[in-house]
């Protein structure tokens, strides 16, 4: 075997148990000490490999983490992005591996892969390096990260240099043990979380309409004969713009005076498009805007000039979507919710203030089939223990439970 096959093996090898924890979860395999070897392999693996594997590892892990992006792209009738989009990521996360590829000191590759850990481009913020240990017996924070990387890096150069010492740095990874996240509370609310399947290039077919909302009307009152006081369906699964009909909100606001309703839609204000949340509760209802758009699928993170020229030409103008200033909070039977649509819910900007509950709703269904609720569900869970908040999940497709 030539040595450039061989360091391209070894790169892959490095992206594999890199991305492992994912697909095992995907499977529901989750063992902390499985997870915290793989873990710590994955990131001794990148401060050790050759130069060529680095570049190597992040293309496969760009790949592997993300390949699943571009199949939303054949519902915008786009589908021949598909295999560019997922190229793209693959070559994305290879030029953000390259300045490992210039060093073998594992200090500085190390600190590399630490700085990685902040980089969101495009606005992109799903590859979190510490996610490798969210079920296992590392803990998740920077400063845990951080000892994880210098403990093994310290071991990688007493290797190299002090062979005699190579196992002494790793004592250090005591440090980074989990011993706790911030308290996470119940929500004192009978609560269902509604899972739908409709299918994405079914969802905005006029024909589907009423099917649709007869479905949804079946899960409220299914909901409401179990007993449950509040409700939750997913992002837009009224597949319509629900400020311009005025029947079916008042249909809903009657409903909400024996269960409270949270569900999905769209609305139009000004000529402007939002995602938004709606909250029919005791006959009254209130709208919840998107605070965090999803880059390339909502808004297209480029200057100006390019903006509209991409819009047009890759999404059918379909990324114009517009947003809140600020997340919203619910409030029922005096207990505060905050409002998540999606994405958002994987961004820090919905966790600041004072938050202990987050309602959730996502529409899953344009990555069908592939691991990114998976992947969804993991990087919530890291948000909900960072800061000490419970998840309430409602989705299209896959995703749908309570995440601690």
């Amino acid at each position: 075997m030539n040595e450039k096959r061989k360091d391209i093996l070894f790169g892959l090898a490095s992206a594999v148990f890199f991305s492992l924890f994912i697909y095992l979860s995907n499977f529901g395999l989750e063992n902390k000490l499985l997870n915290t070897a793989l873990g710590l392999i994955a990131v001794a693996s990148i401060l050790y490999i050759p130069k060529r594997s680095v570049l190597a590892a992040g293309f496969f892990i760009g790949v592997f983490w993300f390949y699943w992006i571009g199949f939303s792209f054949q519902y915008q009738g786009v589908g021949f992005m598909m295999p560019i989009v997922t190229l793209g990521f693959g070559l994305l996360y290879l030029l953000l591996f390259l300045p490992m590829y210039f060093t073998t000191n594992p200090f500085i590759r190390g600190a590399v892969l630490f700085a990685l850990s902040f980089i969101e481009p495009f606005d992109w913020n799903w590859f979190k390096p510490e996610l490798l240990f969210i079920d296992s017996f590392i803990g998740v924070y920077k400063y845990q990260f951080a000892i994880v990387i210098f403990a093994l890096a310290a071991a990688i150069y007493a290797y190299r240099n002090y062979p005699k010492y190579k196992y002494y740095p790793l004592i250090l990874l005591v440090f980074a043990i989990n011993f706790g996240y911030p308290m996470q509370k119940e929500l004192p609310l009978n609560m269902k979380l509604v899972q739908t399947d409709v299918k994405q290039e079914d969802k905005w077919k006029r024909d589907n309409l009423y099917p649709t909302v007869d479905m949804i009307f079946q899960e409220i009152t299914k909901a409401k004969l179990e007993g449950y006081k509040v409700v939750v369906l997913p992002e837009s699964v009224f597949p319509l713009f629900m400020n311009k009909s005025p029947k079916l909100i008042k249909q809903l606001q009657e409903i909400s005076h024996s269960i409270t309703i949270i569900a999905g839609a769209l609305l139009v204000e000004n000529g402007k498009h939002y995602n938004v949340t709606y909250l029919f509760d005791q006959g009254k209802y209130s709208v919840a805007k998107k605070v965090v758009l999803v880059p390339f699928g909502e808004y297209i993170p480029l200057p100006k000039f390019a903006k509209k020229f991409v819009n047009d030409t890759f999404f059918n103008g379909a990324s114009d979507f517009v947003t809140a200033d600020q997340p919203t909070d619910f409030e029922i039977n005096k207990v505060k919710i905050r409002n998540a649509i999606c994405y958002e819910a994987t961004c820090d900007a919905l966790y600041q203030g004072d938050v202990d509950f987050v309602v959730a709703i996502s529409n899953n269904a344009w990555f069908t089939p592939s691991i990114e609720p998976t992947l969804q569900r993991l990087l919530m869970k890291y948000y909900a223990r960072k800061y000490g908040v419970t998840i309430y999940h409602a989705a299209n497709y896959r995703g749908s439970g309570v995440i601690k």
